[in-house]
């Protein structure tokens, strides 16, 4: 069953968005409008939450998981994922946050409190290290990860037609 309650906390998903099977959302997750979740992904909301924007895709083997609270001065990371964002296969993110129109290359991991604001390119095998901020409209790669280049405009353009592509290809399944 790729919908799991984790004591009080079920899993809220659109309408319009897709899961499949082979996929696994536990607890405090709440995924948007035609966003999609692929084969072996895992969304594990058990100790704090994951937001997924609207449009939005995690691609296969992807691994989204939060931080659990160490007492009121530490409440632990949520994962926020924004909209129209594409997550790679094989990604890791952990307790962080990615604005919109973001692109995660393959196999990259991004961790505790570090954020990427909209219209980031991480390239494939990157490393984002706990707290690190990635600014906007840049190519970053590397581990740890580091700022390569402005983006060109179609790298930019790329961000809408990966999201839109996926919503097409979900529709496609759901319509089996």
């Amino acid at each position: 069953m790729p919908l799991r309650p984790y004591l009080q906390q079920s899993p809220t998903v659109a309408a319009t968005a897709y899961i499949d099977p082979a996929a696994v959302v536990i607890g405090d997750v709440v995924i948007g409008d035609d966003s999609s979740l692929w084969p072996m992904a895992v969304a594990r909301g058990d100790v704090n939450p994951i937001r997924i924007g609207a449009r939005s895709n995690i691609q296969d083997g992807s691994v989204l998981h939060v931080t659990h609270a160490r007492g009121a001065d530490s409440p632990g990371y949520p994962l926020l994922i924004g909209d129209e964002v594409t997550v790679g296969h094989n990604v890791t993110l952990h307790g962080c946050s990615v604005g919109a129109r973001c692109l995660i290359g393959m196999a990259s991991t991004v961790l505790d409190g570090a954020t990427l604001e909209p219209y980031v390119l991480l390239g494939a095998g990157s490393l984002v290290p706990p707290g690190k901020r990635l600014e906007g409209g840049y190519l970053w790669l590397g581990n740890p990860v580091r700022r390569v280049r402005p983006l060109t405009l179609p790298e930019r353009e790329q961000f809408e037609y990966s999201a839109l592509h996926y919503v097409r290809l979900k529709d496609r399944y759901l319509a089996g």
